[in-house]
């Protein structure tokens, strides 16, 4: 068994309500509000937590904008992650059977003690409506963010029509952008948690494929190269991701027009400044 997908990367941050608005303005339909809840460890009671999202769902993959909604309350490490940046700090990778994949990791070395459940509202504005229900299974203190395995047990609350349908023409996650200062360590930490085997990156550093989607584990110094004019503020970064488009990002280009957009070598690029923290790439 092994991770089939680049299943979602996510935004963390203290300033949720700017980050919702940022990529409303770049043209995506994002999802209701819908606040966390889960437990703290293994075994302990689900509690509400002070954490909540809004999500640009694509027809492959999603981007998840997380942010603290309630600082009083537990925020499972977002706040440890927003005071490195505020940017993202999470790759998943879609698996079908959570708990199947635990003997696997294991044996690869990796210190998962259980499957972790979490769940939210699909709108808080609903709170007695239908639950999206996770498992996921996170590395455990990766130095990356939050690394993990995620598998979803309620997928058609999420990938609703209502919810993929973006102005811009996004409608798969294609690559995530990682840039570490031992880009074999982190290589190889991705590709135990995945099951996928690495590849050289043409610019430098590692690719890890997957039948959708893949990382790109590049040296700082490479960065420039594929992201123009990004650099890294902190190591390690998840520096970008890249959205492939239903049209060749012109729809993209139509809703960007007058910000300060630049090209890559894979597409039209918005910077970090403007899109959350990372850069985002419209192919």
């Amino acid at each position: 068994m092994s991770a089939a997908s680049l299943d979602h990367v996510g935004f963390c941050t203290d300033q949720p309500e700017a980050l919702w608005a940022a990529y409303e303005r770049l043209g995506f339909t994002l999802t209701p509000v819908a606040r966390q809840s889960g437990p703290r460890r293994p075994g302990a009671p689900v509690e509400r937590l002070g954490t909540g999202n809004r999500c640009a769902m694509l027809r492959h993959g999603y981007v998840e904008l997380l942010g603290i909604l309630d600082p009083a309350l537990f925020d499972n490490n977002v706040g440890r992650f927003v005071a490195r940046y505020r940017g993202l700090h999470i790759l998943a990778f879609g698996v079908e059977d959570a708990e199947a994949e635990l003997p696997r990791l294991r044996a690869a070395g990796l210190d998962i003690p259980a499957v972790a459940p979490l769940q939210r509202p699909v709108d808080d504005s609903a709170p007695d409506g239908p639950l999206a229900r996770f498992s996921r299974l996170p590395v455990p203190d990766a130095p990356e963010g939050r690394l993990q395995l995620i598998q979803h047990h309620t997928p058609e609350l999420l990938w609703q029509e209502q919810w993929m349908r973006h102005a811009n023409g996004a409608v798969a996650l294609e690559a995530a952008i990682l840039a570490s200062p031992t880009p074999a360590e982190t290589a190889a930490r991705l590709s135990r948690l995945t099951g996928a085997v690495l590849e050289p990156d043409p610019a430098g550093g590692f690719a890890l494929p997957l039948p959708q989607g893949r990382v790109r584990i590049l040296p700082p110094e490479a960065l420039a190269a594929v992201l123009p004019g990004v650099a890294a503020p902190t190591l390690p970064f998840i520096a970008g991701y890249v959205l492939r488009t239903e049209d060749g990002a012109a729809a993209a280009a139509r809703i960007l027009q007058g910000l300060d957009t630049r090209p890559a070598p894979e597409g039209l690029m918005v910077p970090p400044e403007l899109a959350g923290g990372a850069a985002l790439v419209f192919a």
